[in-house]
This record gives structure tokens, C-alpha cells and sequence, in this order.
């Protein structure tokens, strides 16, 4: 069964040698058992925890080109009774370590994925369980109306920073804080305010705090570092309070401290935990499962953990979708009742005022430590840009072409793609806007012109992925005379870097451009969040690649005023609402999606699905 559905495209070589590993550790292992095993490391590619055997079970089995091949999977009960019964699977409520397991609800897992999943589940149960913060209730209220305005409770009508206010109540009195919402709806203004607040909180009563500020990628990172250091300039406090809050933020990779030796990859974990007394993570929904563990095993239990990002956006690359998990995918009920009468009586807030989806359960759980921001301060209401993130997370396809389509959106624009014309276009648009970074200057303003207008794919490779964009691009400058894109290293070549190197302190994400320096040789030139240029020589950095286009994937943690989406010719399983989505609020002025209907459409009723049992976990139980 294997070989076959390795020549067929199910699985890969890696699956198939998982596979025989696994036959030669039990000989007499059914085909069936050892089919699923091969099946759950092919999905982890993709970016699932584990094979949810119910999506399968009894189901033709296809190959690479979604065409079947004239069997099937095994039925459900048959599987999961194999499954059960083999010495390779562990099941729930089995400690004894195996390659797999299966829990009660039929998910497969790697046993890796299984115990990052409990793990991480149980010390976010425990967080939520644990006794609140001890706060100064009347420093606490003072600073809330100072900062955010009187509660909410004492209007006829929520006003616009009221999720904001009750972001900040919910983070001052809760041990886990998660705060989504999109671009522009004041995630950075709210969380530096919600710092402010903790300082006050620590100063009076002469206590130190000691404040972590984590993104996934060095990208985010300094995007994070410049948006706090932009945020509390125009904080209205006093001037000692604004010094005190942090605006140096690091990866996560870095802060955990990576130990690429040992049997445990970092240096901070449960038995060695950060020093700290809060941990923001900022774009929390690039953050995978595995990494997630980690990081919320090295937070101390009695520190505040602040997750922050949009619930909207792509999931990690890595497995695992953990913000959009803890969100429940947006079904978020009321709070529980024991939650509003300790806000009220703290805060003067009365939460349900801004959220009214759902009758409060009766116990307090993960749903009461959710804010969610709606209102966007950068998108108006004649913003097309705005009108097409809601429609596509909406949903609704007729309302995406609507807007596309509307005179009086002129912020967003549809091409017709595939054809010359469309690939013309493209490449003229792309010449204008890269032209001033082009034409000359040192690497701050080169660097500040490319980071106005990017183009972003859907795929890597083929005739609308990164690698024919970018050379079409690079040859449309070269037409202009604005670059000469001869060999690997050439004057002007905008690169991103794609691996982390500790050493040199370039990270995945960072972006430089190759500049001769004044004695004439080749270097790339990168600008640090303190507008300090570093330069390297080129054959020392770490795996990057030219950056005219790039991939929606490491477009997350950008913004750039203008951005170009280009779309395959025909549907795709990656091209879903989230990508979309993600794309589209990575602009800050125009968009302009090069795409037909028909992918739009296939798009936008394709969701993010990834197998996994964190939601139920965190949503079923209570602590």
C-alpha cells in the first residue's frame, strides 16, 4: 500500500521511509495502520497537528492531481479499531511514550504534535485558573479613564475605543490576554497603554517589572520595536512613566535561546523559565504550535501573557493555527458572569455593552480572556480597502466584486491576469513604483522607497510565483536603465533574508539591498530599527533571495502603502480567504489584485482548515 501511494503523489519520501521505519520496528503491522502513519507526517507538511481519520475514512483515495485511484480509505471503525490495537499507537490516556496516538475523538496524531498540544492546553488551562493579578482598583479605574476615556458603562452607546479600554481591563486583570483584531484597529496604541498601566501599577508599590516583548520573526520584531517607540511618543503621561516602557522587542527563537545540541532546543523551558513579569508576543498567528508550547512552558505561571495579532490572518507555515484556535474562529460567546461583575467592580466597565453575541456561560474560561477590536481607525468608511478586508472575511464573494468593481472605491482595482496584457501591467506597475528605489541613494532611502509598493504571489514557483516575478521585474528595470541584473550579486538587488543567522543578527524576514561601498566593492546594507546601517559582505549571509515580489506568507508583520496581488490562472488549495485576506490588509493606500472571478470566488469559499484538537481542548473544558 505504501509504495503505491507514494508513486501516486499521497505521500512523499520522507512519509514512505516514516512508514517502513515504523514496519521494521513491528514487522506485522497492517497496511492500514501504516497507511495512516505515512498519511499524518504527509499532513504535517501541510500544516495540520494531526489526521482527523473522520475527514478520510472510507473515502476514494486520490492522488497529487485530486483524481482517485480506485480504492479507498478504511472505514472508520475498522481504522481507528487498527489503530488501537497496534503497539505503534498510544491512546489518550496511555503516558507510555510511541511513535503515535490516537485520543477519543479518532485524531492521529504524531506523538510530538500530541504532547505540544496537551501541554500547551493544560498550561493555558492553569493560567486561566490561577489566582488574578493583585491590583490597585483606584489607580487601576484612574488610569483607564486617563488613557481611555470614561467606562463604558456610563455611555448610551459603545464609542470607538471601548474595545480598546476593555482590552486593556481584561489584560491588568488577567493572567492570559488574547487581543485580535485587524489593521489599524489600534492593537500597538491599546498594548502600550496597557504597559503604561502596569508601570503605574508596579510604581506604586515600589516593585520593578520586568517587561518581554517577543514577535516570531526579526521582520515583526523591529516592526513591533518601531510601532511601541512611535505609539508611546504621543502617550499622554508623565514623561518618567513614557521612559519606562520598553520598545525592544526580540524573536521568540531568541529570547527562549536556542540549544541546537541538546535534548531539549531551548535554554529557557518549564524547568528554567524566562525572567519576567509580563510577555507580549505580538503576530501571534505566525506563531506554530510546537513554538507556542515552548514559549508558554518558559513563561513563569504567576506572569501576565499577552498574545496579540489577527485571528483573520494565514497561520503559521510550521503546524499548528493556535491564535485562530484560541478565537474559536471569531464564535466568540459573552462573558461569564463571575468575569463582568469583577470588571465592574475594578473597572467601572460593563463589557457586555461591546459584546452581546451569546448568553455568558457559567464557568469562566478561555472566552473571557478574548478581546476583539472591530473598529478601524486607518480604514474609513468609504474605504475600499476596508470594504473588501470585511467582505472577505465575511465570506461573500458578490460583495468582494462588488467593491472591486465600484467607481467610488478607487483604492482597488481588479486586473484580468494570464494574458499579456495582464503580465504587462503588472511589470509597468512594478517598474514605476520601484524606480525611485532604483534610481540611486544610500541604503536608508533606497530601503524606505522599497518598502512602499511590493508585489505579492500566492505561490513560489510557476508562471505567477515569486521566481518568474521577480526576474520579469528585474528585467523590466533593466529595459528602463535603472538596473543592470547581471549574475547572482549585481548594484541595486533588493534581497530578503529567509533563514535566521544569530551571529550576524540577521533574521528571517530582514530585507537590504546590495550598494557599493566608497572604496567600490559590493555589500549588502542593512538598516536596524535605530536607522543604523550594517553591511555585510555578500557571500556571508545566511539563505536569502531578490525581493521585488514576495509571498503572501512572509508579507506578514509588512505594510507597505501599495500592493499588487497576483493570483494563479486557475484555482488552488493555497490560494484560500485567509491568504486573501492577508494580503489585501497588508496595504495601507491601494491594492490592486490581479486574479479572474472564478479564483476569487473559489478563493474566498476556501478556508484555512488545519486538523487539530487545541480548540476543543481549551473550549470544552473549563479550568
Amino acid at each position: 500500500m505504501i509504495s503505491e501511494l507514494r508513486q501516486a503523489g499521497v505521500i512523499g519520501v520522507l512519509d514512505d521511509h516514516f512508514a517502513r521505519v515504523l514496519r521494521r520496528l513491528v514487522p506485522r503491522t497492517p497496511d492500514e495502520v501504516l497507511g495512516a502513519a505515512a498519511l499524518v507526517s504527509h499532513l504535517a507538511e501541510s500544516g495540520h497537528v494531526c489526521l482527523a481519520l473522520r475527514d478520510y475514512a472510507g473515502r476514494a483515495i486520490r492522488d497529487d492531481q485530486d483524481q482517485p485511484l480506485g480504492n479507498r480509505w478504511p472505514r472508520l471503525e475498522a481504522w481507528a479499531t487498527a489503530l488501537r490495537k497496534s503497539d505503534l499507537v498510544a491512546t489518550g490516556d496511555d503516558p507510555t511514550p510511541r511513535p503515535l496516538v490516537l485520543d477519543d475523538q479518532d485524531r492521529l496524531y504524531l506523538y510530538r504534535f500530541w504532547l505540544h498540544e496537551q501541554q500547551l492546553a493544560r498550561r493555558l488551562l492553569a493560567r486561566l485558573d490561577a489566582a488574578p493579578p493583585v491590583l490597585n482598583e483606584p489607580l487601576l479605574l484612574d488610569g483607564l479613564s486617563r488613557l481611555f476615556g470614561p467606562p463604558v458603562g456610563t455611555t448610551s452607546a459603545a464609542a470607538p475605543g471601548d474595545g480598546q479600554r476593555l482590552a486593556a481591563a481584561l489584560a491588568l486583570t488577567r493572567r492570559l490576554c488574547v487581543i485580535t483584531g485587524g489593521p489599524g484597529t489600534g492593537k500597538t496604541s491599546t498594548v502600550v497603554k496597557i504597559l503604561a498601566l502596569l508601570l503605574e501599577q508596579a510604581q506604586a508599590e515600589a516593585q520593578a517589572l520586568e517587561l518581554t516583548l517577543l514577535a516570531p520573526t526579526g521582520k515583526a520584531a523591529a516592526r513591533l520595536s518601531a510601532s511601541i517607540k512611535e505609539a508611546k511618543s504621543r502617550l499622554d503621561c508623565a514623561p518618567d512613566l513614557r521612559s519606562a516602557i520598553p520598545d525592544g522587542a526580540m524573536t521568540i527563537h531568541r529570547r527562549l535561546g536556542v540549544r541546537r545540541s541538546a535534548t531539549t532546543p531551548f535554554w529557557h523551558n518549564a524547568d528554567n523559565p524566562i525572567p519576567t513579569d509580563v510577555v507580549l508576543v505580538d503576530e501571534a498567528s505566525m506563531v506554530d504550535l510546537a513554538l507556542m508550547s515552548s514559549l508558554v512552558a518558559a513563561v513563569p505561571p504567576d506572569a501576565r501573557l499577552i498574545l496579540m495579532g489577527d485571528r483573520e490572518q494565514l497561520a503559521s507555515v510550521a503546524p499548528g493555527s493556535v491564535l485562530a484556535e484560541l478565537c474559536n474562529a471569531g464564535e466568540t460567546p459573552g462573558y461569564s458572569q463571575a468575569l463582568l461583575d469583577r470588571l465592574e467592580s475594578q473597572t467601572g466597565d460593563r463589557p457586555e455593552a461591546v459584546r452581546v453575541d451569546q448568553a455568558p456561560p457559567a464557568t469562566s474560561g478561555i472566552w473571557d480572556s478574548i478581546a476583539h477590536l472591530t473598529h478601524s481607525f486607518r480604514f474609513g468608511a468609504q474605504s475600499g480597502i476596508g470594504a473588501l478586508a470585511r467582505a472577505i472575511s465575511a465570506g461573500d464573494a458578490d460583495a468582494v466584486l462588488a467593491v472591486l468593481d465600484d467607481d467610488r472605491h478607487p483604492d482597488v482595482q481588479r486586473v484580468e491576469p494570464g494574458s499579456d496584457k495582464g503580465r504587462a501591467a503588472l511589470v509597468a506597475a512594478a517598474v514605476t513604483a520601484y524606480t525611485p528605489f532604483a534610481a540611486g541613494g544610500g541604503p536608508v532611502e533606497r530601503l524606505e522607497a522599497l518598502a512602499r509598493f511590493r508585489v505579492l504571489c500566492a505561490h513560489r514557483a510557476g508562471p505567477s510565483g515569486v521566481g518568474d516575478v521577480n526576474l520579469a521585474i528585474a528585467e523590466g528595470l533593466r529595459g528602463a536603465g535603472q538596473l543592470v541584473p547581471d549574475g547572482r550579486w549585481y548594484e541595486g538587488r533588493p534581497i530578503l533574508v529567509t533563514a535566521n543567522s544569530y551571529p550576524l543578527k540577521l533574521f528571517n524576514g530582514d530585507i537590504g539591498v546590495l550598494l557599493p561601498t566608497a572604496e567600490g566593492s559590493l555589500r549588502a546594507h542593512f538598516v536596524d530599527p535605530e536607522g543604523q546601517t550594517r553591511t555585510f559582505a555578500p557571500a556571508r549571509l545566511p539563505d536569502h533571495e531578490t525581493v521585488f515580489a514576495m509571498t503572501v506568507h512572509k508579507s506578514q508583520g509588512s505594510e507597505f502603502d501599495d500592493v499588487v496581488l497576483l493570483l494563479p490562472d486557475h484555482p488552488s488549495r493555497v490560494v484560500t480567504r485567509e491568504l486573501l485576506y492577508t494580503a489585501v490588509t497588508r496595504a495601507r493606500r491601494n491594492v490592486t489584485l490581479h486574479s479572474s472571478p472564478e479564483v476569487l470566488r473559489e478563493a474566498i469559499t476556501t478556508r484555512t482548515d488545519r486538523a487539530s484538537g487545541l480548540r476543543d481542548l481549551v473550549w470544552t473544558q473549563v479550568p
